[in-house]
Parts: structure tokens; sequence; C-alpha cells
């Protein structure tokens, strides 16, 4: 591909073949202005550029990198700075272009001050998309407000092994899931004019051993079929404007250097025509890390050629080392024009060759509004996860017997590490852990309760007591711990994962785990209180499943939190006393234990429990379980045969049977009988949220394309197969009611115009 491949305006065509190559190279890439050395980054101290702004941006600039995220600003001052910065580019360079400002965005806009949501487990646990879609829109509205252009969210990769510190990042375990919350979230952001950056593509969470950076060893059909479906739903479906190449090597070949994926893929098969950017530093990795380029400048034509068009956070390999390149006749200059080219474009559609940023800087942006935290409560109380309750939960409060479950009580202990700690609410990609955990002292700046203080408003007067930290082996606060427990008849403990970066942490980005059992002492702490007699409500505040099957047979009730966010104390809290009836779903599996893994639900035959082997790999409790304080039944499913390249139309009714109203999450599994390669047990093909108030029955109907049963065949074309379909409403192992489907007609090869999501009805 050459740069008159990529289609541009006149405009852009002009632009382009007037700028000298330092020009052109200072469009692709970015510049970061390093606050105080803090490493939020990989090898940040090892790789990044230190050279000032103004040399920085004497030929101009593509990206402004992390402009409100890397430091702790007032947002109001920050935005003067980039307004300066902005006008400078404007008035000061020969073309007069400004830059595209991108921020980490995974949950809320990565802002001192700014609403921190839920992670994105939750956002999987929660099963609702359009909630998803409408905190994305909250997010790309502040970016927009502040100046911010790209936003780097969402996370589309696939959990495969909990032991990967990044499974906090991640939607869940299942394609589907993760694409389609992944692209209502995209569509959420970019409804704003703000472009979403898909992450990481691809195959990165299918590490060895779970390890961060580690390599991949995939065949290509578990790659095409599970890793790359969320970015195909993405691209095709979602529209979304950038993607980011993974730190990922397959099979030997680093994706930011593999032309098959970042252009045969993504743009040949897929017509994506937005902008590929670098992973931080992943550019100058090819030679660093993965050891397939000599130098910087080879690293760099490696890149380009596959097809990053912006070497991110800065231009370590794209300015003077590429520029020598080019110069001496080992790169083409029309690669460089290509990437350019792309960049432009991708300006023009931002409206940024038009801005001239001669006006007053914005001020007075609320980032933390009402509107705020409705979202982040309602996908926090969304997507806590029951998984187990013996009648103990819902609790009342002192002196509300009547309202309790039959094992409420007025005298409840609230002990653990994570029960007074609002760090525990955020994941590594939020501010308050990603920037604030090296800056002691410096106020969070929202108001965000603990599990503690939550639970006081709730349910009045506790004990309470630590017990322990998340990560030491210090049992020093035990006995105090065991004196609560014993003058209370009830005991929330609150454990779970403190999130970091590179080691700070037991959960996030470099924080890999060789155990599946709680951090540090916790377990002991658990085994401790239970020892007591009194019942005990476990709450797990974490950004990973763990090895929990033990708590499940043994605790009273347990509560499964993935870091919800500003409002999550307050969710649990709920949850705790009845005021939230619990609906969300799990989005991976609870894990056996540590040497079961990697797993996923999305196994074929002999992927399960078979007695070919003495071990068993069945999780306690899997994708899709949860429990309610009300019950559902269901009725009268219906399904009928669809042609290989038609709609499987499949509806059931669900009824609340129970006394309390509720959210049900109606999930549609399916299983291809026969086909010419072994198919997963159980495969997620639609799902849907549904409210009912006590009593009441809806019918709920879902259009699922066929296309959801795709595979890559034995010539690794994806297709849909005729056949046998067995489909069922339930979970991967409950079957509630089910039905047989025939797809009928030829195999159906999927294309980019074929359909990926399903259309839902609720009457």
């Amino acid at each position: 591909m050459t740069a008159v491949d990529v289609v541009v305006s006149s405009r852009v065509a002009s632009l382009l073949a007037d700028m000298t190559l330092e020009e052109k190279l200072a469009q692709i890439t970015g510049f970061w202005e390093d606050e105080k050395g803090d490493v939020v980054a990989p090898l940040q101290g090892e790789v990044s550029v230190t050279g000032g702004l103004d040399e920085a941006t004497r030929h101009g600039i593509g990206h402004f990198t992390r402009i409100y995220g890397t430091t702790p600003v007032d947002a109001d001052a920050r935005a003067r700075v980039l307004w300066e910065r902005q006008r400078a580019l404007v008035t000061g360079t020969r073309q007069g272009i400004p830059a595209i400002v991108h921020e980490e965005i995974l949950t809320g806009l990565s802002a001192w001050k700014a609403a921190t949501y839920p992670g994105p487990l939750t956002w999987g646990a929660a099963f609702d998309p359009a909630l998803v879609a409408r905190m994305g829109a909250l997010i790309g509205r502040d970016c927009r407000a502040l100046g911010i252009h790209q936003g780097l969210a969402p996370v589309l990769d696939v959990v495969r092994d909990p032991r990967w510190g990044r499974v906090e990042e991640c939607i869940g375990e299942d394609p589907y899931l993760v694409g389609e919350i992944g692209t209502s979230y995209v569509e959420g952001v970019q409804s704003e004019g703000v472009h979403a950056t898909l992450k990481h593509f691809v195959g990165y969470s299918a590490s060895r051993s779970g390890r961060n950076f580690g390599p991949v060893s995939m065949g290509p059909r578990e790659l095409r079929d599970v890793m790359m479906v969320p970015f195909e739903m993405a691209v095709v479906d979602g529209g979304v404007r950038s993607v980011m190449h993974a730190y990922t090597e397959i099979d030997g070949m680093p994706t930011a250097a593999d032309g098959s994926l970042l252009t045969g893929v993504l743009r040949d098969e897929w017509g994506f025509d937005g902008v590929v950017v670098a992973d931080y530093f992943g550019v100058a990795f090819l030679h660093l890390l993965h050891g397939i380029a000599r130098d910087l400048s080879e690293a760099a034509a490696l890149a380009l050629e596959a097809g990053v068009d912006v070497e991110l956070p800065t231009g370590d390999a794209y300015l003077a080392p590429l520029a020598a390149a080019v110069r001496d006749g080992r790169v083409p200059e029309e690669l460089v024009d290509r990437a350019v080219a792309r960049v432009l474009a991708q300006k023009e559609s931002l409206g940024l060759l038009d801005a001239s940023f001669d006006g007053p800087a914005p001020s007075g942006v609320e980032l933390d509004g009402p509107e705020h935290r409705e979202v982040a409560r309602l996908l926090a109380e969304r997507g806590i996860v029951l998984l187990a309750n013996d009648g103990t939960l819902p609790l009342a409060a002192a002196g509300d017997d009547a309202a309790a479950g039959s094992g409420a009580s007025s005298r409840i202990a609230v002990i653990g590490p994570n029960a007074d700690r609002y760090q525990a609410m955020f994941g590594c990609y939020s501010f308050a852990n990603h920037v604030l955990d090296k800056r002691p002292g410096t106020e969070l700046g929202l108001d965000v309760p603990t599990v503690l203080d939550a639970v006081r408003d709730e349910l009045g007067p506790v004990l309470s007591a630590r017990g322990c930290d998340v990560q030491d082996g210090s049992r020093d606060g035990f006995a105090e711990a065991v004196s609560a427990a014993q003058a209370a008849d009830v005991a929330i403990v609150v454990v779970g994962d403190q999130a970091g970066l590179f080691g700070r942490g037991t959960s996030g980005e470099g924080c890999d785990t060789d155990s599946l059992e709680l951090p540090g002492v916790q377990r002991d702490l658990v085994e401790e209180v239970l020892a007591t007699g009194t019942p005990v409500v476990l709450v797990l505040v974490t950004g990973r499943p763990y090895a929990i099957g033990w708590a499940l047979e043994r605790c009273a009730a347990v509560v499964q939190a993935f870091f919800p966010g500003e409002e999550g104390a307050r969710a649990i809290a709920g949850v705790l006393s009845g005021r939230v009836n619990p609906s969300g779903r799990l989005p991976v599996s609870i894990p056996r234990d540590t040497g079961a893994q990697p797993y996923s639900y999305l196994h074929p035959r002999l992927g399960g429990d078979t007695d070919v082997t003495n071990l068993s790999s069945a999780p306690p409790l899997g994708f899709g379980e949860g429990l309610s304080y009300t019950t559902f039944a269901y009725e009268d499913l219906a399904a009928v045969d669809a042609a290989t390249d038609g709609t499987m139309r499949v509806a059931v009714t669900v009824r609340n049977t129970g006394d309390r109203d509720g959210d049900e999450v109606v999930q549609v599994y399916a299983h291809q009988r026969r086909a010419s390669l072994t198919r997963p047990v159980a495969q997620l093909v639609g799902f849907a949220r549904v409210p009912l108030a006590a009593g009441e029955s809806r019918r709920v109907t879902l259009d699922i394309p066929a296309a959801r049963l795709a595979f890559s065949g034995r010539q690794l074309v994806r297709a849909v197969e005729p056949g046998e379909v067995e489909l069922w409403v339930g979970t991967p192992v409950r079957r509630e009611l089910e039905a047989v489907v025939a797809l009928t007609g030829s195999r159906c090869a999927v294309g980019r115009e074929s359909a990926r999501r399903v259309r839902v009805e609720v009457g």
C-alpha cells in the first residue's frame, strides 16, 4: 500500500504535498511531558524522549500525550496550558496544525477529580450495553469539553487466564459479551465527537502463564474465533476510529510488526479506515524487548510497514531514527506519507484543521456531577454479583429486623483489609491508583465512601476491625478481628485486591500472580472469623476472580464486586441491606484452582470433565451465574430454523415468581451438534437484561444472526455450517428451557457485511 491508496480530501493531499520530512514525522509522533518521573508505562524511564516542548513541537506534533492524566492538576489551569500550546502550534509552526490530545478513559476520564466509574469486569457483569453506552457518552462529553480528542479505551482482550494482572481491564471471558459491551462503549464515546481506541490488538490476554508481555502460543482458529471477534464487532459495527496494537508476540511474530494483522485483517478484511497507534513504546520494543530489529530505525521501518501509523507516547523511533532510514533509502517515504495522510484525515474529521484556539480555554467543566454519579451508581449496582446466600442476606438495619433475611441481625461487624479503603473501589487505570498512589497526601477530590462508611450509613452502627493488610503477611490484627466477630451476630468480611502498576499492587498492569488464593493472609483471616461460629458474609472487591470455592461452601453469603467505582461502596451496602436487588452475572468463571488455568467455559467436549482424566476442570461457579433476592421462571421457549446466512429468532417468556422487584439477565446459549471441527459445548449467542416487578412476566424476543455461530474451518475461512443446533436459556451448564433448530443451506462465509449483533425486543 502506498500513499495514493489512502483516500483523503484535496485539503489533506495539499498539506501532505507541502510538508518536509521533519514535518511529516512530527505528525506521526507524540509529546509527553513526563511529570516528576512517575512510572505509568512499561520501561518508561529507559526509552522516553527527554527533549523539551519547544524542540519537540518545532515542526508541529501529532499528539499531546496525557495532558490531564499524568499528574494531579486543576482542570481549568491545565486547559489554559493546553490552549496556549495549541495556539502556539497554529501560529508558530509553518503548517499551523494543532495536536490530537489523547487520554486514558478506561474507567472514566483519567484526570484529577473526574468521575471514576466501575471497571470493565463490572460492565460485563451488568450485561447492560445501553448503560455502558450512556457512560461512554458522558466520558466522551467530558473529553470534548476539555479539548481531548481521543480516548485510549475500551480494552477488548478476552479473558483467558485470571493470573494475568490486566484481567481487571477486561470485560469478560466470552467474545460476544466483550464485543457487544465494548462496541456500545465505542458508540457512546464517539457519539460525542471523540475517537475511541481499541486495545490491545490482538491476543494480549493469552500470554503464557498469565505473565504480562509473555509470548502467546495460540493457533490461528482460536485467534480468529475468540480473540478477534470483539475487535471485528467494534470495527465493522461500531465504526471505531482508532486501534492500538498489542505488546504481544504470537508464535514468534510481534504484533507491532505484523502487517497480516494490522493491514491484512484490520484494513483489507474489515475495512478499517482509521488510525493505528502504538501502545506506549511498543515500536521501540521491537528492538529493546522482542529483538527483531537491530536498532530503533529498523524498528520504525518494521512497524510503519506493518501499519502502525502513530508512535506513542513520544517519537523514540519515528523521529530521528526514521528520518535517517528514509534519507539513506532504507525506508520508502511513501510509507511515511501513508501514515501522515491517515493522521491528517483524522485531524480533519475532528475539526482540528480549522481550529484556531484563539478563544478562552474552557473552565468550570463539571466532571463529577449528578448524571455522572447516577450512571456510576446504576452500573455498580447492576454489576455486583451475589454468588452464594443461605438466607442471611439481606441484612436488617438496627431496629429493623422485620426487613431482614432469616439470619439478619442488628449487631454487625465489618472486618477486613478492604473494608475501610476507598482505593479498593478502583482499578489500576483509575486516577487514584494510576497517579495519586505516587503522591501520598494529595486529596482524592471525589466523594468516595469506603464499604465501612456505606454500611454504617445503610445499616447503622457497626463494630469494625481491619484484621490484616491486602498484601503483607502480618497477622497482628487477627485478634481484634476475631473479637469483633465474636461480639456480632453477622460478620461482613471485605477482602480482595489493591490495584497498582508493575508490582505496586495485587492486580493491574504488571501485577500478575502465581496463585489464585486471596493475596497475603486474607484467607487465613476469613478462616479465623469463620472459626468463631459467627455467620460470615464475604465481600470480594477484586480485579480478578479468585479460587474461593471453599468460601462458597462455608460462608453464609458471598458477594463479588469487581472494582465498582466511586459509587461502589454504596452499591455494596445496598445489596447487603436489600435496598438493591442483586442482578449481576459472572463475566468470568470462578476458578477451581490455579493449576486448572487457563480455563474458559468455551471449551470443546474434551476440555471439560471426562472419564479420561483424574482431574476436574469445572469451576465451582461458572460464567453467567448469579443470584437474586427474588426468583424467576421461564416459559414457552420458541425457536425456528434459519438459513446459514439468516437469523435465528428465539422467544421466551420470563416471569418474576418472587415477592420483590428485580432484573433477570436472559441468556441464550447454543451448541452445534456436528461440525467439520470441534465446537464449544456452550456458546453465548444472545442476552437481554429484563426488569420485572414481583409477579410480572414479559416476552423476550432475540433475533440472533446465524453468523454468531461462525468459525474458521479447515481452510481458515470463517463461515456458518449447516446442521442441528441446540439452543437453551439459562447458563452454560444450567438449561432452563431448550430447543433444537436447524441451520439450512450451504456453508456460508462471513464477511464485513454480515450481521453480528443481536436485536432484542422485550414485550
